[in-house]
């Protein structure tokens, strides 16, 4: 009853409608700051469940999916790449108590089915790991339109670096739940596709990003003596 709950309330009915072939910034946050990641496998599972739900109308619920035997998997994989997709994913970062994605809606209320399916489906292994009931996520995600390259590459170094920002790690690759390390080639299974949107070369990327570590940090001690 809960996760019914919790669907109505992420499936609510947005103020602005997301236009197909656009990017926008998708955010979304544990309710309370409540920690809903704890560990790689908890932020790996949600990095499986991604391009699962990526497409349209996945035959099974990705808990069975992950549980089929190796060949029978290799099928459905290959089925998978064969279906229309909702979104592209570009760029992405899984945090303890949120998560940054920017998305590039492909069908019409692509990103909206996404985040649904998503969302609920990690709600679901959360809460069954841990003998937990109730919703985890905020009623509804935040999206912004991207509008400019300009904007869309400094968004990408903006959410790769929040792990540095939060002192969680010291420099950004270090950061396994992000597509950081996508950018700069180092990743075999990427999930990611931004080549055709934009230019990255691995090496100035890298230079790009971390100029900018102590300017975000410094930025975050601002903010933080603002609010309080």
């Amino acid at each position: 009853m809960v996760l019914v709950k919790e669907r109505k309330a992420i499936e609510k009915v947005r103020k602005e409608k997301l236009v197909s072939n656009s990017i926008y910034h998708i955010f979304t946050k544990s309710i309370a700051q409540f920690r809903i990641f704890n560990n790689n496998n908890e932020a790996l599972r949600m990095l499986k469940t991604m391009p699962y739900y990526q497409r349209v109308n996945p035959e099974i619920k990705f808990s069975k999916y992950v549980v089929l035997a190796e060949e029978i998997k290799a099928d459905k994989e290959r089925m998978l790449k064969e279906k229309k997709k909702l979104v592209e994913i570009i760029a992405y970062c899984i945090m303890p108590t949120h998560i940054h994605l920017i998305l590039k809606q492909l069908e019409t209320n692509g990103i909206s089915k996404f985040m649904n399916n998503v969302l609920n489906s990690y709600s679901r292994y959360f809460n069954t790991k841990y003998k937990r009931k109730g919703p985890l996520w905020e009623t509804r995600f935040k999206s912004i339109l991207i509008e400019t390259d300009e904007y869309l590459i400094h968004l990408t170094r903006y959410i790769h670096l929040n792990p540095v920002t939060a002192n969680l790690v010291g420099k950004p690759e270090d950061w396994l739940a992000s597509s950081y390390n996508e950018y700069l080639l180092k990743v075999n299974d990427k999930i990611c596709r931004y080549n055709d949107i934009l230019d990255i070369d691995p090496v100035s990327y890298k230079k790009f990003v971390e100029d900018r570590i102590c300017y975000q940090k410094d930025l975050a001690k601002i903010k933080h003596l603002l609010l309080d």
